[in-house]
């Protein structure tokens, strides 16, 4: 029987390093810190988290020097993670989890507590992100935690001291010079809007964080009190490309949860009404692209890979038809097993490979009502609909075989290398259950396909680190962590060749690990 209940398991965290057992080979060249991030406890006291991304942030280090690796982890010292120890109960409100009133507080002193706000939470337990080369631990709140890779020791860095923006993404994006984009909003007496933000490469003394930080620009909402929700935007070399989606924050609802006794989830809907708009921002500018680039409504979570070629913005995106998934993933659903557990992933909407065009150059003389696309062998289109707005259809970047691996997520690239840029290769896990069940490599070159699969062990998100001197796109290495729940302490870190997708080697963790959702490789010298 199907059961995946192990990956949302709360577990010790592990501080000081241990050893782990190689099987195969961790190629010697490879040294560094493997980081990975996720929630690790998803109870406190007697109050269970309601939902996946509210558990308590666990980050996790695989050291890898001389082919031997060590692991340990760390729950994120966060104020959430202080203040529910210290209550023994949940104290801060989550995403799916609103907080009970303090049982220790008298009837009245209860009775108003329902009419506070929500307490934002610094419970950063998605990703590993660097700003002017230093690592730091991220969710969507305005609250970063900046991480020592070696040490795992974090220091609490707040968005808002630094810009007016309320949070930003888990995914920013940075130059070869190390000048980093992302995206935050922020809401205002006037309505809600989504800001570019751009920080600088470097640091000008040691322990500055996010000095020098601006908005770049400010894109008002369609509607000011329901603006689209985001996990993450695309970049081209000149261009930040923001897709407005259909899955809407009700602002009013999330504003009044508390009182309702509801979480943030309950104020996010999906609008398949409504078309999905690209928009586009001149990264050296900060001008908005008058154009409106429409498509059907869809839902996206990454994108992969952005570039420009020959007066066309080429957008690739990991997206599906329908975005209720986010709220699927409570842990109620996560913790049925067998055909209860089949139920709620056939409700599921699968996220597949998808390329859009759009046209650059749509002047006073481009044509109506025509496909604009001229690039040889592509089939997405771009029709120019009204003044300012073209509708746009995608392309699959896949063939029919990645239905039977359920789609692909968690999309990652030879970033260092290829983004922003042409490029061939791009890897990903298959979704056949509710978590990732397989490794894949998708080749744009025919759309073929490589698959890593066992059956019975789930890999996360699969991170590419180049070897030295690489000369070819796919020269080096693919990382995952990879959970096995059918087997006690048996979870472990994984070594494929990015070109063959074969395993080079495994190192073998002796404690139990959550399946977590970003990580990176920071490499040592």
């Amino acid at each position: 029987m199907l059961y995946i209940t192990m990956h949302i398991n709360s577990v010790e965290d592990t501080p000081r390093p241990i050893s782990t057992q190689i099987v195969g080979t961790i190629p010697e060249w490879i040294k560094g810190n493997f980081l990975r991030n996720g929630p690790g406890k998803f109870e406190i006291g007697n109050h269970k988290f309601n939902h996946w991304v509210d558990g308590m942030a666990l980050m996790h280090q695989f050291k890898i020097s001389n082919g031997q690796v060590t692991y340990k982890s760390r729950f994120l010292s966060s104020d959430s993670y202080q203040t529910n120890k210290e209550h023994n109960r949940i104290a801060i409100s989550e995403f799916g989890t609103v907080t009970m009133p303090d049982p220790c507080k008298n009837v009245f002193q209860r009775f108003l507590s329902r009419f506070e706000s929500h307490k934002p939470t610094d419970n950063a337990n998605m990703s590993f992100v660097t700003y002017k080369g230093d690592y730091y631990v991220s969710t969507e709140t305005n609250i970063m935690h900046k991480v020592d890779p070696d040490t795992l020791e974090t220091e609490k860095v707040d968005w808002s001291k630094f810009i007016a923006v309320n949070g930003a993404t888990a995914h920013p994006h940075t130059e070869p010079d190390g000048t980093t984009y992302n995206m935050g909003n922020s809401y205002t007496s006037k309505g809600s809007y989504y800001n570019i933000i751009q920080v600088p490469p470097t640091k000008k003394t040691e322990d500055e964080t996010l000095e020098g930080a601006t908005v770049l620009c400010s894109i008002p909402s369609v509607d000011k009190t329901k603006p689209s929700y985001y996990h993450s935007f695309a970049m081209s070399e000149n261009y930040v490309v923001f897709i407005e989606q259909p899955i809407k924050l009700d602002l009013l609802k999330i504003m009044t949860g508390k009182l309702r006794r509801k979480s943030i989830s309950d104020g996010l809907f999906w609008d398949p009404k409504l078309n999905t708009i690209f928009h586009l921002i001149h990264k050296h500018t900060g001008k908005v692209s008058s154009l409106k680039y429409l498509a059907k409504p869809l839902s996206t979570f990454h994108q992969i890979n952005a570039y420009e070629e020959d007066g066309f913005l080429i957008i690739d995106l990991c997206a599906s038809d329908d975005g209720q998934a986010i709220t699927s993933y409570n842990i109620q659903n996560m913790r049925k097993s067998g055909e209860a557990l089949d139920e709620v992933y056939n409700t599921l909407s699968r996220a597949f490979p998808r390329r859009f065009v759009l046209p650059l150059n749509v002047g006073p003389d481009t044509p109506y009502n025509q496909n604009l696309i001229t690039l040889p062998n592509s089939i997405a289109t771009s029709v120019r609909i009204a003044k300012n707005k073209v509708f746009c259809t995608h392309e699959d970047l896949h063939g029919e075989d990645l239905h039977e691996y359920g789609g692909l997520e968690f999309p990652q690239i030879n970033y260092h290398k290829f983004n922003t840029h042409p490029y061939r290769y791009f890897y990903g896990c298959g979704f056949r259950h509710l978590v990732g069940d397989t490794l894949i490599k998708m080749d744009l070159h025919g759309k073929r396909m490589k698959v890593w699969e066992h059956p019975g062990q789930y890999p996360s998100e699969p991170v590419f680190v180049p070897s030295p001197n690489a000369t070819e796109e796919d020269d080096g290495v693919i990382m995952s962590v990879v959970i096995t729940p059918d087997e006690d302490k048996s979870t472990f870190f994984l070594v494929l060749d990015a070109k063959t997708f074969e395993e080079l080697g495994r190192a073998v963790v002796p404690v139990n690990i959550p399946y977590g959702f970003h990580g990176t490789f920071n490499a040592t010298a």
